[in-house]
């Protein structure tokens, strides 16, 4: 094995999250990055013949035709082309991964809730330890989503893995990632996210033992940056902040497996050398990270609360305009203000429907317990929600002074389709199944003579 520099490090050394440890800052850039001078060609894309011997490949996130606001592509100059890392695929045991369309239950509609789903003791990797519990839309017709959790016991050893199917948005809970891609290293921990898009090749590797977080698969247009519209040009998620990778590359010969998601099946081949073999690149279809702690956020500052939209950090859009294919939205840290309001989220149905999971901290509207950090709920398309009692009546007869929200994260997945349950999230002990009558405790409060 002859490992270049700057190598691919190991998974026990820790990258810093700064652009002096390898990141480039900034969204959907025209990035430029080379791990070898004079690796990247000057003013073309595709030399006759490319430095130290390397091939050039295109990688396309979007049509040929794409308007420039959303083509997306990267060239990448590389040891062998991906071509060259293709072997006899055989269907691969894709465990509890499910892909759109997934009919696999029918189930009373109601809301629901789970506790964390438990990390097992067995040895599991990334791609071991995928359990679905939501699909929507129609992976084949590229929309819709998938939400799923992974439970992590294993880093992949000469193993590699990319999705055809969608891109992958991780949301670490417990435990750090290294996501060995072939455009460079990034390293993720609970409160910040990666995303990889559609067709880019990773080793998922574990950087401080077992790890536990939550997948969103998107399967429809790739996430951007919300418009702000009246808020103006700062505020909310500032493109700055996002984290791409420099090149980093292996040129590492040793017996490997790639596997490749397609259709909503796992495929697995042999090679004898790691894909991870890009000395150089350039383009605005890449992999990135970003610390939801900076998200910069904004509120009602007199009365009411605002719809959940002001905290989008990023949306997959449709052909529908202001209806996402997928938003991902959180809650972070954040201070409270308005007077005579009822300041958690109000009770509503909603033509969207709403997964969310909880990074750390207590929930706002879920103060009675049960909603805890690792677990999750889906509040489907016209399906009531709101506050548990607890959080009603605290809220409804506090004493309204200026309060800080700390020391909590949460997030939805909200999309436009229904989210279909899966048989492994329908019959898991994690489900509560009392979950979907919380409403009735509430008390009733009316009396016609009072005001």
């Amino acid at each position: 094995m002859n490992v270049q520099n700057p190598p691919l490090p190991q998974a026990s050394e820790k990258i810093e999250s700064s652009i002096q440890a390898g990141y480039m800052s900034g969204f959907g850039n025209g990035f430029e990055t080379e791990a070898l001078p004079g690796a990247l060609p000057v003013g073309r894309n595709s030399p006759q013949k490319c430095s130290y011997g390397l091939y050039a490949e295109q990688l396309s996130g979007s049509p040929f035709t794409a308007p420039r606001t959303t083509n997306e592509r990267s060239w990448l100059y590389r040891i062998r082309p991906t071509v060259a890392h293709w072997g006899q695929f055989r269907k691969a045991d894709i465990g509890l991964w499910r892909t759109a369309p997934a009919p696999e239950v029918e189930i009373p509609i109601a809301p629901m809730r789970w506790d964390p789903i438990p990390i097992p003791n067995d040895s599991v990797s990334f791609l071991e330890g995928i359990c679905t519990i939501t699909t929507a839309g129609d992976a084949g017709a590229q929309v819709g989503m998938g939400a799923h959790v992974y439970l992590i016991t294993r880093s992949m050893v000469d193993e590699y893995f990319y999705n055809a199917d969608g891109e992958m948005l991780f949301a670490p809970q417990q435990g750090s990632l290294r996501l060995s891609t072939e455009f460079g290293i990034i390293d993720i921990e609970p409160g910040e996210i990666a995303v990889i898009p559609r067709g880019v090749k990773i080793r998922v590797e574990l950087i401080n033992g077992s790890a536990r977080g939550y997948l969103c698969e998107n399967y429809g247009g790739a996430f951007s940056l919300p418009e702000r519209g009246p808020i103006g040009a700062n505020c909310l998620a500032n493109p700055r902040d996002f984290l791409t990778p420099v090149a980093a590359y292996e040129d590492k010969d040793t017996p490997s497996k790639m596997y490749v998601k397609w259709g909503g099946t796992l495929w697995v081949a042999d090679m004898d050398h790691s894909p991870l073999d890009v000395v150089a690149w350039h383009g605005n279809y890449a992999p990135y990270k970003y610390d939801l702690r900076r998200y910069s956020p904004v509120g009602p500052i007199l009365y009411d609360h605002a719809d959940p939209s002001i905290f989008t950090v990023l949306t997959s859009p449709s052909e529908t305009p202001g209806t996402a294919n997928i938003d991902f939205v959180i809650f972070p840290e954040r201070w409270l203000v308005a007077e005579n309001t009822f300041r958690p989220p109000w009770y509503h149905m909603n033509v969207m429907s709403e997964f969310m999971g909880l990074i750390y901290g207590v929930y706002d509207a879920k103060t009675g317990g049960g909603f805890v950090p690792g677990g999750m709920s889906l509040h489907n398309t016209m399906l009531p929600h709101g506050p548990d009692v607890d959080a009603f009546e605290k809220a409804s007869n506090v004493e309204l002074e200026p309060h800080k929200l700390e020391g909590t994260l949460a997030f939805m997945f909200e999309t436009r389709f229904p989210q279909k349950v899966t048989v492994f999230a329908a019959q898991t002990k994690s489900l509560q199944k009392d979950y979907g009558a919380y409403g009735h405790k509430l008390k009733k409060h009316f009396n016609p003579s009072k005001r």
